[in-house]
C-alpha cells in the first residue's frame, strides 16, 4: 500500500510538472505572437499642414513626440495655421521622436509694430546688485534705500519697490545666458531686464534650516524671498537671477551645496566671480588662471554643468580688453582642463546694446548699478529715465528681430533670425 500511494505521488508530480512545462511553453508562445502583432502594427505621421495649431496638437497628444515649434510671418497663410512639419504625413514615427512645426504669426501689421514703438534693436538693463538688509528705507542714513554710501546693498524695502517698478513699467526678466545667446523670450510690447547678484552674500538666499524633507527653509526677506514672493504674485513675471559666487559660495557652510542646487533647479543661475574676490589688475597671468579655473571647478563639483560659464569682474578689472590677464579670464587651464568663459560683466553704469546688434560685445558687458541718488549719475531713475528713449520692446516672437528700418545697419550680419523691418 504505501508503494502504491508513493507511486501515485511521483506520477501526479510528473503530471504536474509536465503541465507546469505546457503552460510555459503556451505562454511565451502567445507572447511571441502578440509580440509580433504589436511590431508589425506602425504608427503613422499625420498630416497637420493648414490645420491649426491648437487643433495639430490635440491631434498629436496621443504620441509620445518631442515637438518643437517656432513662428514666422507669413502675407498667404492665416495665423496660427501650421505651415510645415518635418516629419512627412505617413512616416512611421516612434516614442520621441523631435517634430519641428511653424506655425503662422498672419500678415505683418507694419503700422502696429510702428505705433507699439516695437525695437529689438533697443537697450537692455542688466542691474547690478550685492546685499538685500532687511529693513527698511527709515532706517539708512543714506539717499533712498542705499544701505552703504555708494548703494552696493539695498533695503528689502527698496527691492521689492525696484521689483515692482520694473514690472509696472513693461520690463520681464531674462536669464543673463539667454540674452547673452539672443534667446530673448518676452512678451509683445514687453523689455527684457536681468538681473545679477555678486559675492555671495547671505542674505541673498538666507536659510532658515530644513523642513521635514531636507529642503531649504528660505528666508522670505532675503532676495531669493523677495523674488519667490513676486513669482506667487504675477505669474507672467519670469522671475529669475543670475548670482556671482566667491569661494565662499553663499557664506552658509552647512547649507550652500543645497542653495546652490536649489538655484538651478529652480530657474536661476550661478557664475563665476573668482576664488576671492580677486581684482584682476594686481595679479599674474597664472594666478588669474588659478582663481577663475578654480572656481568654475568648485561649482562642477556641486552642480555638474548646470553652472554658468559667466565671469563677473571683482571691481570692474581689468578697465579694458587690452589688459596683459584679460585673454586668461576667456579661456585658460587649470587643474589640467580647459576652460572657456561665454561672457564677462563689468561694474558699468549704463545699459548694454541688443544681443543682435552688431557692436554687442558679450565678452566686456557693461551693467547698472541698482542703487539711489536722485536721479543722478546713472541711478535706478536716470538709468529707466534714459531708456524711455531707446529700449528694447519685442515683438513676442523669438525667432525674429523686429525693429524700424532706421536701424537696419546696426543689425549684426551674422544672425539666423528672420528680420522684420518696418
Amino acid at each position: 500500500m504505501k508503494r502504491s500511494s508513493k507511486r501515485r505521488k511521483v506520477n501526479l508530480l510528473k503530471v504536474l510538472i509536465a503541465t507546469l512545462i505546457i503552460l510555459v511553453i503556451i505562454l511565451v508562445v502567445y507572447k511571441i505572437i502578440i509580440k509580433k502583432e504589436v511590431k508589425e502594427e506602425k504608427i503613422l505621421m499625420l498630416n497637420i499642414v493648414g490645420e491649426d495649431i491648437t487643433k495639430a496638437k490635440k491631434d498629436l497628444d496621443k504620441y509620445s513626440l518631442d515637438i518643437n515649434i517656432t513662428y514666422e510671418y507669413s502675407d498667404d497663410i492665416s495665423k496660427d495655421i501650421v505651415i510645415s512639419q518635418s516629419i512627412a504625413s505617413g512616416t512611421e514615427i516612434h516614442d520621441h521622436d523631435k517634430l519641428d512645426i511653424v506655425v503662422s504669426l498672419g500678415k505683418i501689421d507694419k503700422e502696429k509694430l510702428a505705433s507699439d514703438g516695437i525695437n529689438e534693436l533697443g537697450k537692455v538693463p542688466i542691474m547690478m546688485y550685492h546685499g538685500i538688509k532687511n529693513i527698511s528705507n527709515s532706517e539708512t542714513d543714506y539717499i533712498g534705500g542705499n544701505v552703504d554710501k555708494d548703494g552696493y546693498t539695498r533695503t528689502a524695502e527698496s527691492f521689492k519697490e525696484d521689483l515692482e517698478f520694473y514690472y509696472q513699467k513693461g520690463y520681464r526678466m531674462v536669464k543673463l545666458s539667454d540674452y547673452i545667446n539672443g534667446n530673448i523670450d518676452v512678451p509683445y510690447g514687453k523689455s527684457p531686464i536681468i538681473l545679477t547678484f555678486d559675492d555671495g552674500n547671505a542674505n541673498n538666499i538666507l536659510v532658515k534650516g530644513l523642513d521635514e524633507e531636507g529642503n531649504i527653509i528660505i528666508d522670505e526677506n532675503s532676495a531669493v524671498g523677495i523674488l519667490e514672493s513676486f513669482k506667487k504674485k504675477y505669474p507672467d513675471y519670469n522671475v529669475t537671477a543670475i548670482f556671482f559666487i566667491t569661494n565662499n559660495l553663499f557664506n552658509q557652510p552647512e547649507y550652500n551645496d543645497k542653495i546652490i542646487n536649489w538655484l538651478v533647479d529652480n530657474g536661476y543661475e550661478v557664475g563665476n566671480h573668482t576664488k576671492g574676490h580677486n581684482n584682476f589688475s594686481n595679479i599674474s597671468t597664472e594666478e588669474t588662471e588659478e582663481v577663475v579655473g578654480y572656481m568654475y571647478d568648485k561649482l562642477e563639483s556641486i552642480i555638474g554643468n548646470k553652472y554658468s560659464k559667466i565671469v563677473a569682474l571683482p571691481f570692474g578689472s581689468p578697465y579694458n580688453k587690452t589688459h596683459a590677464n584679460y585673454s586668461h579670464i576667456i579661456s585658460g587651464t587649470y587643474n589640467g582642463k580647459t576652460y572657456q568663459t561665454e561672457a564677462a560683466l563689468r561694474v558699468g553704469w549704463e545699459p548694454e546694446v541688443s544681443p543682435f546688434d552688431k557692436n554687442f560685445d558679450k565678452t566686456f558687458l557693461k551693467r547698472c548699478r541698482a542703487y539711489d541718488n536722485n536721479g543722478k549719475d546713472f541711478d535706478i531713475e536716470m538709468v529707466f529715465n534714459n531708456l524711455e528713449k531707446n529700449r528694447y520692446i519685442s515683438d513676442g516672437n523669438i525667432e525674429t528681430i523686429t525693429t524700424s528700418i532706421t536701424n537696419q545697419s546696426l543689425i549684426n550680419d551674422s544672425t539666423d533670425k528672420q528680420i522684420v523691418l518696418y
